[in-house]
């Protein structure tokens, strides 16, 4: 389903996640913006995050500094920044636009992780409710990424979400227990994840790692 641009404000964005549906373009420069419910979606659970060991200790050692909504514009932009294996990108300006508005309103969130006070990794997403709802990650060191989506995970479990959504299944994510569900089920389930409220801000702005990794190992 094709959205003109211009027609397409915050308001209809918020409904169509509301809905299951989330806005891609078919490249950086086409305004087009395409909503998307697919037939089979990733979801990351958050009570079966799996942390691997390696990643765990990395983590620990607190190699990066991770700050939360620090520089929502500046990750964005680095998302959308082609790279290797990837030439194009879905996030277009129309797009880039609306997740500022988001965040304005305190509906959008970053993760980024910092080294020797560079930005060198991170990812965006949208929250709403009990819900949050992955976008997109970037690294430009090795982990920087992973770690700022175990500091995610961490922060909704000990903000009470129910679901966290990262649209499609990759290799990447896989070795965190994302499964792919079917349209249906993901329904359900979101359904769920937005009568309830989740806190993003429970956790620290500058939280610890071992303040991290308690938040992943505690049962909700």
């Amino acid at each position: 389903m094709g959205a003109d641009a211009p027609g397409f404000d915050v308001e209809t964005l918020i409904d169509c996640y509301r809905q299951g549906l989330f806005p891609m373009a078919e490249t950086r420069d086409d305004e087009t913006i395409y909503l998307i419910d697919p037939e089979h979606r990733g979801v990351i659970p958050l009570e079966g995050f799996h942390l691997p060991h390696r990643l765990a200790r990395t983590v620990r050692a607190g190699r990066f500094e991770v700050r939360v909504d620090s520089a929502f514009a500046q990750v964005i932009g680095e998302c959308a920044r082609p790279g290797p294996g990837r030439l194009e990108t879905w996030i277009n300006a129309p797009i880039e636009a609306l997740y500022g508005e988001l965040f304005q309103r305190g509906l959008a969130h970053s993760v980024e992780t910092w080294l020797e006070g560079r930005l060198v990794g991170g990812l965006y997403g949208v929250s709403l409710g009990g819900a949050f709802f992955g976008e997109s990650m970037f690294s430009r060191a090795r982990d920087a990424s992973k770690v700022a989506l175990v500091h995610l995970v961490a922060r909704l479990k000990a903000g009470g979400y129910r679901l966290l959504d990262a649209q499609f299944i990759t290799d990447h994510l896989v070795q965190f227990g994302t499964e792919e569900i079917p349209r249906a089920a993901y329904h359900r389930q979101l359904a769920a994840a937005l009568s309830v409220e989740g806190k993003f801000g429970r956790l620290p702005a500058y939280s610890t790692p071992e303040t991290v990794l308690q938040a992943i190992s505690q049962a909700s």
